[in-house]
């Protein structure tokens, strides 16, 4: 089943549920998954009777006899990691298993960017860094790049060395969010942070902002700075993929979005492309390229930073590897 079915699926569940017991579900649901749920809600048409029943007894057949909740907590870690992976898996574990912990940490999660910004950017660069590892690595590169250059690089430098995060901290952090949110309880040492955290969020900024961060790390420490540069996949970096890889990617890009995003690609980037369509794809991109007149650096950093999203989605979803490393103003023929 894909994950499109899935979604629908879990849609016309909770539209069957009443709203009292869909709410309660949506609790334990993050923002995105409540966002992308809520969509797939609002865009279920008329459904059958024998629809709703065949979703019911798919429900019913995947959940009969899961009734020995003795060691709740070993399940959840298994069904993490086999789901995701044994690295991904552990941050998510911490979380979950921390329960409302961080509670003042994953309220942030719900708020805009520009609202989130306003909040912090008066805080220790060290309490920033702390609430940003917490966040997704979007949501904590829009906050960053909302910030002031010196607080936003002194940020990205407390990311990249912090290694752990003590109760004491987190205590702290969350005396900070209480004041700020007027709630927040104490949370446990997680281990988030570091030089692929780093990575993760510059992926997101592109452009002189990335330029402007590493630049700034490099002068604190080199070796850092190049450490957390390998650790980055930009747009370049498609070379390194796999032929199957490119097609699983370019599957999900709209054919505007790639036009503007090869412009001023080098060549051998351009032959990667069109060798992983159909010959008359090819051709019709080839011809697309070459009537698109000059486009800003700005519009094809930004079309890059979106086909960088779903390389990302790929890659968490597993579908795809990475290898990877680590812009101005103007036109771009």
């Amino acid at each position: 089943m894909t994950e499109e079915e899935g979604l629908n699926k879990t849609a016309i569940l909770m539209l069957s549920l009443g709203h009292e017991e869909a709410a309660e579900v949506f609790k334990y649901l993050g923002p995105k998954d409540v966002q992308k749920l809520g969509t797939a809600m609002a865009s279920v048409g008329k459904i059958s009777r024998e629809q709703i029943e065949a979703v019911l007894r798919d429900f019913h057949d995947q959940t009969e006899g899961r009734i020995d909740l003795a060691d709740s907590d070993e399940y959840i870690r298994s069904v993490l990691k086999k789901a995701l992976g044994d690295d991904k898996a552990a941050h998510l574990i911490d979380r979950i298993l921390q329960g409302n912990e961080s509670a003042g940490i994953e309220s942030l999660k719900w708020m805009d960017a520009a609202t989130v910004s306003e909040m912090i950017r008066n805080e220790h660069p060290q309490i920033v860094a702390t609430i940003m590892v917490h966040l997704d690595r979007d949501h904590a590169s829009e906050i960053l790049n909302l910030l002031p250059e010196r607080l936003r690089n002194d940020v990205m430098v407390r990311i990249a060395t912090l290694e752990g995060i003590q109760p004491m901290a987190m205590r702290e952090l969350n005396e900070v969010l209480t004041q700020l949110l007027s709630g927040g309880d104490v949370g446990k040492k997680s281990s988030l942070g570091g030089i692929k955290t780093t990575a993760d969020i510059l992926n997101y900024m592109g452009g002189a902002i990335e330029a402007s961060v590493l630049a700034n790390i490099r002068e604190h420490d080199a070796d850092l700075a190049q450490k957390i540069q390998d650790q980055m996949f930009t747009f370049d970096n498609v070379l390194e993929l796999d032929d199957r890889s490119v097609q699983m990617l370019l599957r999900e890009v709209q054919s505007e979005t790639l036009i503007i995003a090869l412009k001023g690609t080098s060549e051998e980037l351009k032959a990667k492309i069109f060798k992983n369509m159909s010959s008359r794809a090819a051709e019709a991109l080839k011809e697309d390229l070459d009537s698109k007149g000059p486009v800003r650096l700005s519009e094809v950093e930004a079309e890059q930073k979106e086909i960088l999203k779903i390389v990302r989605k790929l890659v968490d979803e597993g579908q795809i590897i990475l290898g990877g490393k680590g812009g101005d103003e103007g036109l771009v023929e």
